[in-house]
């Protein structure tokens, strides 16, 4: 049967809609897994399907006509109303199963992501999850894109996570961000403060990261720049530069749940960081992800009390 010239491939406007998002044909190319030629041919047959030009050429890239924006903010409500139709359907049965993309930063992974996949695995053996370690602005991202289902995210003491339309969030617990500093010897020993950590070196997570930003701030309220020496995202490794003598840090009390580092823990701030998790709402009451959350609540405390 010809296929009628009204009714537009869902797949191509997936194609273009994921170009509206990532700005290149090799973006999408790369994200969905498919070769730049195939995804210029498609995109070349659904303008031949809706009969006007979608696309333009600007330098080596191209751009999206305005034909093209209208196609695509159609065909955002056309993505949505399929994944809700596809979690309608799944949320009949009361069965986790299939697989649910996780996406987790460092410090959440090392607290509570064991106990939580052995909950799972016991509870619901056809479920299957991975997990991806992820800065939570890139995760929440991500997430919005359809490239992990759900996310454990963070937010810090007065700076807001970005929000992203049709992300459900739910509150899962609180910890403190306290200043971490070598257990004894010169010039640890002085320090009892923010302030007083103006002449160590420091060692904290990339620029740009919120991590980052709100321990400079700390700093910068404090009167001083941080002498930043040491940088990495592996907060394993700046517990093991402060337990040598090396440097200072701000580390979350997630990071003392299994292990508590040598080091001596001075309060900075009594505001509470807030972890949440966050996945699509249209996805948000099937079985798996449901399962996911129920899990995560039996292990993890509302709030996070290290002494």
């Amino acid at each position: 049967m010809k296929q009628h010239p009204d009714l537009l491939d869902v797949r191509r406007l997936r194609l273009l809609h994921e170009l509206s998002l990532r700005g290149t044909l090799a973006g999408v190319a790369e994200a969905l897994h498919q070769s730049p030629s195939s995804v210029s041919q498609a995109l070349t047959q659904l303008e031949r399907e809706v009969g006007v030009p979608l696309l333009e050429k600007v330098g080596r890239r191209v751009r999206l006509t305005p034909a093209a924006e209208v196609l695509v903010e159609h065909t955002a409500v056309i993505l949505q109303r399929l994944e809700s139709a596809a979690s309608d359907v799944a949320a009949q049965g009361d069965q986790a199963s299939g697989t649910v993309r996780l996406a987790v930063f460092q410090s959440a992974a090392s607290a509570f992501m064991p106990q939580m996949l052995t909950e799972l695995a016991a509870r619901h053996p056809r479920l299957r999850v991975t997990m991806s370690q992820r800065e939570p602005e890139q995760a929440l991202y991500e997430t919005w894109m359809r490239e992990f289902d759900l996310v454990i995210a963070e937010e810090y003491p007065g700076h807001t996570a970005r929000a992203y339309p049709n992300l459900h969030r739910q509150p899962l617990t609180t910890d403190l961000l306290r200043l971490a500093v070598p257990p004894s010897g010169d010039p640890w020993d002085a320090i009892t403060s923010i302030a007083a950590a103006a002449g160590v070196p420091w060692t904290m997570e990339p620029t740009g990261t919120a991590s980052r930003r709100w321990a400079e701030q700390l700093c910068r309220e404090a009167g001083f720049e941080p002498d930043v020496r040491f940088e990495t995202d592996d907060l394993e490794a700046q517990i093991a530069l402060i337990e040598s003598g090396n440097a200072v840090a701000i580390l979350p009390d997630l990071m003392r749940v299994r292990r508590k580092p040598q080091a001596r823990m001075i309060d900075v701030d009594p505001r509470r960081r807030s972890v949440f998790t966050a996945t699509r709402t249209a996805i948000s009451t099937t079985p798996a992800i449901r399962a996911c959350r129920k899990a995560l609540a039996s292990v993890v405390p509302r709030q996070i009390l290290v002494p």
